[in-house]
């Protein structure tokens, strides 16, 4: 079972380091589901490291479904030059691995990757998207638009 420390509020999730990575969003999705999501954890770009914990819970069209999955150690990809959904903003990829879950079908230790997104120049388009291999494709969410507030350091 997820264990995920609740968070309600605006802003970046309490506990991250410095410079943190954090986000929380909502977001609709077909089939008449929802999820909410939020993360937070290290990130040295120096040493190309990252850590943290992501939580997810996806409700409606069926069973209610809870994952979490953990950073890391390793960024794939960095850049303050990025631009998604029209706007300039910074980009960070890293591996992911699942370490709890409610679907049965969604084992432990199955490995994908996350792409952070932040805008800036006070545009609020921000994304966070998980990509989960295996019998967890099914949990894959793109989570995009001014409900997803997300810190994603600069180089």
């Amino acid at each position: 079972m997820p264990y995920c420390a609740p968070y309600s509020g605006s802003g970046i999730p309490p506990g991250s380091g410095i410079p943190p990575w954090g986000f929380h969003a909502s977001q609709s999705f077909p089939g008449r589901r929802s999820g909410y999501a939020h993360g937070w954890g290290n990130i040295n770009l120096d040493a190309g490291s990252i850590s943290g914990t992501i939580c997810e819970d996806v409700s409606g069209g069926g069973a209610a479904r809870s994952n979490e999955v953990r950073h890391g150690p390793r960024i794939t990809y960095h850049t303050h030059y990025s631009e998604m959904w029209g706007f300039p903003g910074n980009l960070i990829k890293a591996p992911v691995e699942v370490v709890a879950s409610t679907d049965p079908r969604c084992t432990v230790g199955t490995r994908g990757r996350v792409a952070m997104y932040a805008s800036y120049n006070g545009v609020r388009s921000d994304s966070i998207q998980l990509f989960l291999g295996g019998a967890c494709r099914y949990e894959d969410r793109l989570y995009h638009g001014p409900q997803v507030d997300a810190q994603v350091p600069p180089l």
